[in-house]
């Protein structure tokens, strides 16, 4: 049974929408009181392929501008000395993982989160092999496969989301699985801008799943790999974005205009989701990280070298991890305007987020959690937290 056209994905990434209910009625239950424990927040985790540290001006670009992303880091923090893992789909293991071995073996930062109470979404590039939803994660929308990623204006893409087709014969919903058409407005398939889609998934995501009373405050965790902005040939500059605006006029090779308009996008992509979360009251309960899960290919052209000091480029020759931009926004947790050389990895990442889950981190993990230097406290870990919640 297939959903009518891309209707599931452009209205929800959830089952439905719930209603809102007011505040106080939280209050009003007279049954035994049970142990209290913080509502726990919510954590948005975007990395972009091929996004390098001078790619945003808060880093240092100055042929042009990303002011969401520099509000994001001047309202929480910027880490210098962050590094992934050998490639993008290597980085996405360690950051679940909590170690560099792979997913093999423990149950991975999704999994601990979705068993204890969290909604765990995917966005974006797999490239894991498997399926993502039999590893911890409630919903999937995006590529399993790294060379589908590649594609900027793909025709369809892979979709798990459970209970969102109504059997009519039954009157039942049921899952869906499967690859699904991307429309446009008028029907046609294809031509829709992928990380455009991206951030639309992304701020959908957010509104079905924002954390009230009535589905009890429960906390999401949201990974969303962007495919942007690598090269859609390798060894080619070559930047898809459906316009060059707002750096049409400038005298650059029509490369690097294409490559800082879609940075800019992100960028753009970044502000709406600051107004979404302010908008559903969430901006002081969500803990976004905003990196990069490998460094930019080196240019074809050495004429585009000026976007970028050359020193970010990836060199295959040199063993030591290139370091990529790290933002953490966290109000009221996060002291603002914080720069910190801090060295961390995307190993790190997972006993971080069960930290912040108010959970421990399993013997398995070789990364420590880096909540203690998020919140500007000395040490490396803080004490042990209970395993679950209920």
């Amino acid at each position: 049974m297939k959903p009518n056209r891309l209707f599931l994905l452009l209205v929800t990434l959830s089952v439905t929408l719930t209603a809102r209910a007011d505040l106080a009625s939280i209050f009003t239950n007279t049954a035994p009181a049970k142990v209290a424990w913080t509502r726990r927040p919510s954590i948005i985790f975007i990395q972009c392929h091929g996004l390098a540290l001078g790619d945003l001006s808060c880093y240092g670009q100055t042929n042009f501008q990303t002011p969401n992303l520099d509000r994001l880091a001047a309202t929480g923090i910027r880490f210098t000395h962050y590094t992934g893992g050998a490639d993008s789909a290597a980085t996405t293991a360690e950051l679940l993982a909590g170690k560099t071995s792979g997913l093999a073996g423990e149950p991975n930062l999704a999994q601990r989160l979705q068993q204890n109470g969290y909604r765990t979404g995917l966005i974006g590039e797999w490239g894991l092999g498997g399926e993502p939803w039999k590893l911890g994660f409630n919903e999937f929308a995006g590529f399993l496969e790294d060379a589908e990623g590649k594609n900027y204006y793909p025709d369809n893409l892979w979709r798990y989301a459970p209970n969102s087709i109504l059997n009519p014969t039954n009157n039942r919903m049921e899952t869906y699985v499967g690859k699904e058409g991307i429309y446009d407005s008028k029907g046609n398939t294809g031509r829709k801008y992928f990380p455009d889609l991206l951030f639309f998934m992304l701020d959908n995501y957010v509104r079905v799943n924002a954390p009230d009373a009535a589905n009890h405050f429960r906390p999401f965790f949201l990974l969303a790999n962007f495919s942007a902005p690598r090269t859609a040939t390798a060894g080619v500059d070559d930047f898809p974005v459906p316009s060059d605006a707002p750096f049409t006029g400038e005298s650059w090779p029509q490369a690097a205009k294409n490559r800082a308009a879609l940075i800019t996008r992100l960028d753009v992509g970044i502000g709406r989701l600051f107004e979404q979360l302010h908008q559903l009251g969430l901006t002081n309960n969500v803990v976004v990280f905003f990196t990069a899960s490998a460094a930019p290919e080196k240019f074809a052209s050495p004429n585009l070298n000026f976007l970028l000091p050359a020193g970010e480029f990836r060199d295959a020759k040199n063993s030591v991890p290139l370091p990529l931009p790290m933002i953490v926004n966290w109000p009221g947790t996060i002291p603002a305007g914080r720069t910190s050389n801090a060295p961390w990895s995307a190993v790190d990442f997972a006993p971080t987020a069960l930290e912040i889950g108010h959970l421990k981190p399993t013997a398995a993990f070789t990364g420590i959690s880096m909540l203690p230097t998020l919140a500007g406290e000395p040490g490396t870990n803080t004490p042990a937290l209970p395993d679950r919640l209920f």
